[in-house]
């Protein structure tokens, strides 16, 4: 116990430490979500797992609503900041908006249909998710390549101009 420090109570750092640790291994693994394949389990909060910031992919930027018009001042978004063939991660919202041809807009859960990670970002093509190399198509959500069999969610968006508005 040389090292040791006792902290209260008799509890000593190495004791503490080892519960610290505990809750955050559960912590860790509670992002996974449930085993099932089944569309909308969610536990991931769909932020980019390196700067906790909305994923924005193709070259476009997440950007806060616009103002001005009825539609535009709850606009998700405007059709300009969605690029042709790929998309764009709003994290808060827990979606993801796809623009497979130009001016054709989707709109998915960014929840994986795996274990319920949010997707990383849209990347030639497809969606992806990169806690276990899951893709989704950008039309329409269908898994292409990894462990996900289910699609991703699909969600009720308007596009009334340049405005693109969750229903």
């Amino acid at each position: 116990m040389k090292n040791e420090q006792v902290l209260e109570a008799g509890t000593s750092r190495r004791t503490l430490l080892a519960g610290v640790g505990s809750v955050g291994a559960v912590t860790a693994l509670a992002a996974c979500g449930t085993d099932s394949d089944s569309p909308g389990t969610s536990s991931g909060a769909g932020a980019d797992p390196t700067t906790g910031a909305p994923s924005a992919t193709g070259g476009a930027s997440s950007s806060a609503p616009t103002t001005g018009g009825d539609a535009a001042a709850n606009a998700l978004t405007k059709t300009s900041d969605i690029p042709v063939q790929g998309g764009v991660i709003f994290a808060e919202q827990q979606v993801v908006v796809t623009q497979p041809t130009a001016g054709t807009f989707k709109c998915f859960s960014n929840i994986c249909t795996h274990q319920g990670c949010p997707v990383s970002s849209v990347d030639g093509g497809s969606i992806v998710c990169k806690c276990h190399n899951s893709l989704f198509s950008i039309e329409d959500g269908s898994p292409t390549s990894g462990p996900a069999r289910q699609p991703l969610e699909e969600k009720q968006i308007t596009v009334e101009g340049e405005s693109i508005t969750l229903a």
